[in-house]
């Protein structure tokens, strides 16, 4: 793992397409965060593409909102956002041989990672990744739309 990120991965019994489908959805980040802390999406946002923004209205102590770009993109395989953290949330999908997909779930705190360190989000974040990938496995291999 690189230094500064937070990485988990799980392999999920179905296409990247559907999966990418599900993480490409701002309105569906609710439905497999595992943090608590994403609660819905703010305005119209559909299917992201590269350099898309997108607001999502968040749940730390108090409601916050954030407004987010993508900020790398190749569609099936890999999407990443931030906002104005310094911080990355990075999704890769690597599409296995026997039709499952390797899904991982990066938080990229390379950017100012002494403060992160000091304030915990790292493991904070990887205790919120490790319950996010079994709800995204569970939604992709039920096939919701």
């Amino acid at each position: 793992m690189a230094k500064h990120q937070v990485s988990r991965s799980v392999v999920i019994d179905a296409p990247a397409e559907r999966i990418f489908r599900i993480v490409a959805d701002p309105r569906r980040h609710h439905e497999f965060d595992g943090s608590g802390t994403v609660q819905q999406a703010r305005g119209g946002a559909g299917l992201l593409g590269p350099g898309s923004r997108f607001g999502m209205d968040m749940h730390m102590g108090l409601p916050y909102s954030t407004a987010n770009r993508v900020v790398e993109y190749e569609e099936n395989r890999l999407i990443a956002w931030s906002h104005i953290g310094p911080h990355i949330w990075r999704w890769q999908l690597e599409p296995q041989e026997d039709g499952t997909t390797r899904v991982t779930e990066t938080f990229d705190y390379t950017r100012l990672a002494p403060v992160y360190i000091l304030i915990g989000y790292p493991a904070r974040n990887a205790r919120g990744i490790e319950r996010t990938l079994p709800r995204l496995k569970r939604l992709a291999e039920e096939g919701t739309p």
